[in-house]
C-alpha cells in the first residue's frame, strides 16, 4: 500500500511496470503525481486513495508524456491536471501511437483493456516553474531535455521530497528510447536540490548519493555519445566502454545519433 515519507506525503509503489505514484495531502484536497497505465488501473489507484483520506484530488500532475504515467488521466477530469507543455502537445498529436507503444508491454489478456483508453492530456501547464498552493507548497519544474523533452520535477518544499518521474530510475538502468543522452545529465545536475528524499518514475526511493551515483553514469554516456555523434568513436567501440549492459548503451547511442 501506501508509504509515508513525510508528514502527508506518500508514494505507492505498483508491481506492474514497478512503477510509482506520488501523493500530496493538502488542507482541502489531494494532489496525485502520475495516474498508472489505464482507466482500470486508475480506478484500482482511486480506491486506495478512499481508504487514506476524505479528501478529494483537486491536482493531477504528470510527470511526462509516457504512457504508462498518463493514461489514468480520464478517471481525474474533475481535478487539474498539470505536466509540462510538452506533455500536452505530444499526448495531443499522436495519442494512437502512444496507445500503440503501450500495447507492446500489456499482455495479450489486457490489449482490451488500453484499446479503451481515452487519452486525455494536462489541460494546465507551463514551460520552466510554476508553483501550486495545495495548502502548503509544490513546486513543479523543468530543467531541460533528458528521458523526453516533458521531464519535470514535483518538490514538496516544506517535506524535502521530490518526485522526479523517469528523469532517475531505481533497480534498473534508464530507458532511452525517446532521451536526449547528451542533455540529458545536465537536466539532471539542474534539477538536483536538497531533497532528503527523490522518488523515482520506478523502483525504490532514492537519497543524493543514489542521484548523485545515477548522475555519474548518464555523463559517463553523454560524454561517450558525444564522441559517437562526432565521429571521434565507432558506436560498438563506445558500447563496451559505457556504464550499462550493451543493448542499453546501443540503444543510447543510437538514439544520441537520431536526435544530433
Amino acid at each position: 500500500m501506501f508509504d509515508e515519507l513525510a508528514d502527508g506525503v506518500y508514494r505507492r509503489r505498483y508491481g506492474f511496470l514497478d512503477l510509482n505514484v506520488g501523493v500530496v495531502v493538502g488542507d482541502d484536497g489531494v494532489l496525485v503525481v502520475d495516474t498508472r497505465a489505464s482507466h482500470l488501473e486508475a480506478d484500482e489507484l482511486i480506491a486506495e486513495l478512499g481508504a487514506l483520506t476524505s479528501l478529494p484530488v483537486r491536482w493531477v500532475v504528470n510527470t511526462h508524456w509516457h504512457w504508462d504515467h498518463t493514461f489514468g488521466n480520464a478517471r481525474f477530469r474533475h481535478a487539474e491536471i498539470w505536466g509540462h507543455d510538452r506533455c500536452r502537445q505530444v499526448l495531443l498529436q499522436d495519442p494512437e501511437k502512444a496507445k500503440a507503444d503501450a500495447l507492446g508491454w500489456f499482455p495479450v489478456e489486457r490489449r482490451a483493456e488500453i484499446e479503451e483508453v481515452t487519452v486525455v492530456p494536462p489541460e494546465k501547464t507551463f514551460s520552466d516553474r510554476v508553483s501550486l498552493d495545495i495548502g502548503r507548497e509544490v513546486v513543479l519544474s523543468h530543467h531541460g531535455r533528458a528521458h523526453t523533452d516533458s521531464d519535470i520535477v514535483i518538490r514538496v518544499t516544506d517535506a524535502k521530497v521530490a518526485f522526479f518521474g523517469d528523469l532517475v530510475e531505481q533497480g534498473a538502468p534508464p530507458v532511452f528510447v525517446d532521451a536526449y543522452p547528451v542533455e540529458w545529465p545536465v537536466a539532471l545536475e539542474g534539477a538536483v536540490g536538497d531533497d532528503e528524499i527523490v522518488v523515482p518514475g520506478h523502483g525504490d526511493v532514492m537519497d543524493r548519493q543514489g542521484v548523485d551515483d545515477q548522475l555519474a553514469e548518464l555523463t559517463k554516456v553523454a560524454t561517450l555519445a558525444s564522441f559517437v555523434v562526432a565521429g571521434e568513436m565507432h558506436l560498438e567501440e563506445a558500447v563496451t566502454y559505457g556504464p550499462y549492459a550493451a543493448e542499453v548503451m546501443r540503444s543510447a547511442l543510437e538514439r544520441a545519433l537520431d536526435v544530433v
